[in-house]
């Protein structure tokens, strides 16, 4: 059975069984599941493992914001009308509920890997086939810890399955033991998982994929000749290639393709998302003008020094990911021509992860959670840009550094970059290459904090095409590179300390 017709099903059962108690008199219910009589089988391994999986597709995508969401906390792209708004204009609380959510989510997924784990050693099934699922729920607690490591700059590390009597009032561990955790089931977990699964099995965890996500957070945590390292071996597999289709890289019918090393599943009618209804509505995320005039033209350059660029024409001769990515006004978009007035409030809209093509008008408008388009946590391009970035960072700009970004950008029929640049010079244009050509993908945020600089593209009004004001942010480089621990947790758990210049 393939994967993803199984999690809802999973789902219900873990609820069942992780809910129930053994009664006084020692009686086993044959009506429902429990502890006792859940883990006996392969199958029930696997749906418990499933189970973990489905946090992936919980309200709010995997750590509990979308990276659509996530997005508008960057300077990338303009929040519509949620609690992102509060974090941009600088007015929200530890009891925002972006905060909450994530925190929540991540738990959640950890206490499902960490079921799996506690408890799968004494089901009857292949060896070979248990290790794996060991490694598949490694990585994936792996993978829920990394908020809590990164955006909240630690939390309480839990290793055994939900307990509320013992795992309640536990102390907040630090950064660095969360870091030291997630690399260690990182490295555990990568030996057993397979290069590849059969369309069956697709979007389970592979060693790419862990291996992937340890360079991203070695990256993150600065270690750069580490995060190369791991880039590297993902690069030297040669289990990925570019997608030769920039665009299509993000359509329906080319999901699972050479590029994706790990997405989140969709499928009608069990699980759908609502992204394509959100950004089409105009009431999720809009691009901003900002990240619209940081693409360059075709020559290499950027528009203030490009004599390719006319500001009579501003899309004209532009990189062609621009046109991928955003929808502006002139453009073709649904077999019909964008309008100024279309997109009102930052005169743009995010053509990236929506199912409609630029010269088809579509047979039918989805309405919230009728899309099933897969959504892409991991793809070989951010590899290859997370390589280029730590060899950069840790010997300068060699060979492999350009081989590495000039595959990227050929791609797309962009110049290859010129020979010679400094260290600095070529940081400078792998951070501007992570934004182009990884925007509306939730990154960018998480970039702006791990190279501080988001207290100076952050603290700016947001205008419009026509450079009108339509919001003014704010961020606190005292306060704001951790997010809050949620006042509820610390109400639930006043062993748990608060981060600095919260309430």
């Amino acid at each position: 059975m393939i994967m993803k017709n199984k999690i809802l099903i999973v789902f219900l059962s873990l609820l069942i069984f992780s809910s129930c108690k053994k009664s006084f008199l020692d009686e086993e219910p044959t009506d429902r599941y429990v502890d006792e009589t859940f883990w006996k089988t392969k199958e029930q391994a696997e749906a418990a493992l499933n189970g973990a999986y489905a946090v992936l597709n919980n309200t709010g995508f995997y750590g509990g914001i979308t990276p659509i969401s996530r997005e508008t906390l960057s300077p990338n792209n303009y929040a519509y009308n949620n609690d992102n708004n509060l974090i941009l204009v600088g007015n929200q609380l530890s009891n925002t509920a972006t905060y909450n959510n994530a925190w929540t989510a991540s738990y959640r997924g950890v206490g499902r890997a960490n079921t799996v784990l506690d408890n799968i050693d004494g089901v009857n099934m292949d060896a070979g086939l248990k290790k794996r699922y060991v490694a598949e729920a490694k990585f994936l607690r792996a993978l829920y810890y990394f908020p809590l490591w990164h955006l909240f700059g630690g939390a309480p590390l839990i290793l055994n399955e939900p307990d509320f009597e013992t795992q309640s009032n536990l102390p907040r561990n630090s950064a660095e033991e969360l870091l030291t955790q997630i690399l260690k089931d990182l490295n555990e977990a990568s030996p057993d998982l397979p290069a590849s699964y059969g369309s069956a099995e697709r979007g389970r965890a592979t060693k790419g994929a862990a291996l992937s996500l340890k360079a991203r957070v070695l990256l993150y945590a600065t270690r750069w000749s580490d995060a190369a390292a791991a880039a590297k071996v993902v690069i030297d597999s040669k289990t990925y290639t570019l997608f030769p289709d920039y665009r299509g890289l993000f359509f329906l019918e080319n999901e699972g393709n050479s590029e994706v090393v790990f997405d989140i599943q969709y499928k009608i009618p069990e699980f759908g998302t609502g992204i394509d209804v959100g950004l089409d509505a105009q009431n999720t995320s809009a691009p901003t003008p900002d990240l619209v005039k940081d693409y360059y033209a075709i020559d290499g350059l950027a528009i203030t020094s490009s004599p390719l660029y006319n500001a009579a024409t501003p899309y004209a001769n532009r990189d062609p990911r621009l046109l991928a990515t955003v929808i502006y006004p002139g453009s073709n978009y649904k077999g019909k021509i964008v309008t100024a007035t279309q997109y009102p409030r930052t005169g743009y809209g995010q053509k990236k992860y929506t199912i409609y093509k630029d010269n088809e008008v579509p047979t039918k408008s989805l309405t919230s959670g009728e899309s099933e388009l897969n959504y892409i946590l991991i793809r070989y391009a951010d590899v290859l840009l997370m390589y280029a970035e730590a060899k950069n960072e840790s010997t300068g700009p060699d060979i492999s550094v350009y081989n590495a970004l000039n595959l990227i950008r050929r791609r797309v029929d962009m110049p290859d970059f010129p020979a010679g640049l400094s260290q600095e010079q070529m940081r400078k244009e792998i951070r501007h290459e992570r934004r182009v050509e990884l925007a509306g993908e939730g990154l960018y945020y998480y970039d702006v904090l791990r190279w501080r600089t988001a207290e100076q593209v952050l603290n700016a009004d947001v205008t419009n095409a026509s450079g009108q004001r339509v919001d003014t942010r704010r961020f606190n480089a005292t306060r704001d590179y951790l997010w809050p621990v949620p006042a509820i947790a610390i109400q639930e758990n006043p062993a748990l300390i608060q981060n600095p210049g919260w309430q």
